[in-house]
């Protein structure tokens, strides 16, 4: 009596992939039975919406621009400067006793050359954004 040996035949599979693609079949199944019909309509509403949205968003000449601007270096580096004096600005208003008011405090508060540098970067904006707007008007664009 002779004994046959079967090898088994190659699979491009580990039983650790088998394994793991049963553990994910598992978990998408899980998910599906968790999943109502209401939210599974909210999600579809939800990405249709936000599909609309990113259509008008890409289709906006002037976000567009502005996305642009943005990712210049100096522009970033002048977002991030802003955003840093936000933060402290609100800390220190936080901390900071009310001023008392009046001509007398006017005159304290202005006379802080941050406060009058602050209000000479409001000036050059302003400036820029009337000559701009005159201009963008003109074009008509």
């Amino acid at each position: 009596m002779t004994t046959q040996t079967e090898t088994p035949s190659a699979s491009p599979f580990s039983e650790n992939d088998l394994q793991r693609l049963v553990e994910f079949a598992q978990l998408v199944t899980s998910a599906q039975d968790a999943m109502s019909d209401d939210m599974v309509n909210r999600l579809a509403s939800t990405m249709s919406e936000g599909i609309a949205l990113l259509d008008r968003l890409t289709r906006n000449d002037g976000l567009t621009h502005l996305l642009r601007e943005i990712d210049r270096p100096e522009n970033q580096r002048f977002i991030i400067c802003m955003s840093n004096a936000f933060t402290e600005a609100s800390r220190e208003l936080a901390t900071a006793p009310p001023l008392g008011g009046g001509l007398g405090g006017l005159l304290k508060l202005i006379s802080d050359p941050g406060v009058q540098e602050g209000l000479r970067l409001l000036a050059f904006v302003g400036s820029r954004m009337s000559s701009s707007l005159r201009e963008v008007h003109r074009r008509g664009l």
